[in-house]
């Protein structure tokens, strides 16, 4: 097709070229257009490019050091010159009225909680990695769930011919609590959005066999009758279970008896997303986050005050002196090698045992949308409980995915971004006794570890496939989880126990 002939008045490219004082328009026309030549123009660069040509730096005698300015420096850090071998001078030990090691969720509701109550106090929070929530607190390494009680089998073990269900309510109450304090902080505009790292997500209790079937009725018929726990649902019906867990019920042996407890008021919790909401909100009341910050060591004065020793990697003297009137350590397994460091008489007897994880990840979403629950199984005989079986929907990120598991295995490390040597490091004459009177006990557990560090992909799946009956393992990829540090710690009967779940160590004078 041919073009129509210009109108004698019209204005051709060179005329809106020459009416344009700011030059853009023959930039444009140098740099390309839309046609393919013009593209090629700005997706590569040439030797004539401005982007590609310099002035040679033999000619700049002036340069600085690095080559980075004109300006030669003057001087080392220290403020001498000695050809940059000085030591640079330590900085004056910095004095704060609170000091909160690692950047973890507990550390941000201990954090925040002070600022509240003492606004004028001076408080900071030290994190070793480049954000908060890397370790334990990240989504990706813990299970995520809201621990109500509404279907963690642990809470209520069987006693006798009954179910010993006060564990399960006290721990109900306590969430209870934290989420009280969560809706506190939104009304006072501490917490934007709730529902950023935390939704609503039914809970369920999976038991497969008699003996499982008679101790979830056990269960439920003692826990729907507490007022926490009202609501509470238990099934053998298949129609029903369809309703609750179609993913799990989907393909299954119409003989294999099993049964499901269902709980509305259950939640999945980012707490990952939620720690770092707290910091914001720590941060915005005037507390002091410092990232790249490891504390390394602290020990108590004749003054009641703790020095603490921060190492971080600036151009001085590389560390820094903090005195404090309180240490709240906050650093998972961690906080065993500084409260050993600490002197403290309590953490006498304290050891740990570091065991690692690992979870089986779907992100099929035809696969995802089938499976709206969190679904907690009991454990195998002798098994941990944080080996407890669950298959979970879960949100991290904003990305709805299944998880199942988790997998047990070992590393000497203590956080999973720690050392090879932490276990090492935390071997004291007086935890040895304590921590091998606890092996001894826990033989079986020794044989559990091995099992499942030498279980293979295929037994895996098989697990997976008593939760999942249609599973397809090319819809599960295998992640590693977050570390965990199991207490061993010095008991006047037994000598030495194994404990599950979290021990506060305090200081006597508090």
């Amino acid at each position: 097709p041919t073009s129509p002939a210009p109108r004698p008045n019209s204005r051709g490219p060179s005329s809106r070229l020459h009416r344009d004082p700011t030059g853009l328009g023959a930039m444009s026309a140098v740099e390309g257009g839309s046609d393919r030549a013009g593209a090629e123009r700005r997706l590569s660069t040439g030797a004539s490019d401005p982007v590609n040509e310099r002035p040679s730096m033999r000619m700049n005698r002036g340069l600085s050091t690095t080559g980075m300015t004109g300006k030669k420096a003057g001087g080392s850090a220290g403020g001498g010159s000695c050809f940059g071998f000085c030591k640079p001078p330590q900085p004056p030990v910095e004095e704060v009225d609170v000091v909160l090691v690692g950047g973890g969720v507990m550390s941000a509701t201990v954090g925040l909680l002070l600022k509240q109550l003492e606004p004028t106090w001076k408080i900071v929070m030290y994190e070793r990695l480049g954000a908060m929530a890397e370790e334990s607190s990240n989504g990706w390494n813990n299970a995520g769930t809201g621990h109500s009680a509404l279907c963690e089998p642990n809470y209520t073990p069987s006693k006798g011919d009954t179910v010993d269900v006060s564990k399960a309510i006290t721990v109900n109450e306590n969430w209870q609590l934290s989420r009280q304090y969560w809706a506190y902080l939104r009304t006072a505009g501490l917490l934007k959005d709730p529902q950023s790292f935390i939704d609503n997500t039914p809970h369920c209790t999976f038991a497969y066999g008699e003996d499982q079937i008679d101790w979830l009725k056990k269960r439920h018929g003692l826990l729907s009758k507490h007022p926490l726990f009202e609501g509470m649902k238990y099934s053998e019906d298949v129609a029903e279970m369809k309703k609750w867990c179609p993913l799990m019920m989907e393909g299954r042996d119409a003989k294999d008896k099993v049964a499901l407890t269902f709980s509305e008021e259950g939640t999945d919790v980012d707490f990952g997303a939620l720690t770092k909401d707290l910091g914001k909100a720590f941060m915005k009341l005037g507390g002091n986050l410092l990232l790249f910050h490891t504390v390394t060591a602290l020990r108590k004065e004749s003054s009641g005050k703790w020095l603490l020793t921060v190492q971080k990697n600036d151009l001085g003297a590389k560390t820094c002196q903090v005195r404090s009137k309180f240490v709240f350590c906050g650093a998972g397994g961690w906080a065993l090698l500084l409260l050993q460091k600490s002197g403290i008489p309590e953490i006498r007897g304290f050891m740990g045992f570091p065991i690692s994880g690992e979870f089986l990840v779907c992100q099929n979403p035809d696969v995802v949308h089938k499976h709206p629950t969190k679904v907690y199984g009991k454990a195998a005989i002798g098994a941990p409980p944080m080996s407890v079986p669950h298959l979970d929907k879960r949100i991290i990120g904003g990305k709805h995915m299944l998880l199942f598991g988790p997998f047990a295995g070992f590393s000497p490390r203590y956080l999973k971004t720690g050392s090879l040597l932490d276990l090492l490091k935390s071997v004291r004459l007086h935890n040895l006794i304590p921590a091998a009177a606890a092996g001894l006990q826990n033989l079986d557990l020794t044989v559990y570890l091995v099992k499942q560090l030498l279980a293979t992909d295929s037994a895996k799946f098989a697990e997976l496939k008593n939760f999942v009956p249609t599973a397809q393992p090319q819809d599960w990829l295998l992640v590693t989880a977050g570390q965990r540090v199991q207490i061993m710690k010095k008991d006047p009967e037994k000598i030495g126990i194994l404990q599950f779940g979290t021990e506060v160590v305090a200081a006597a004078d508090g």
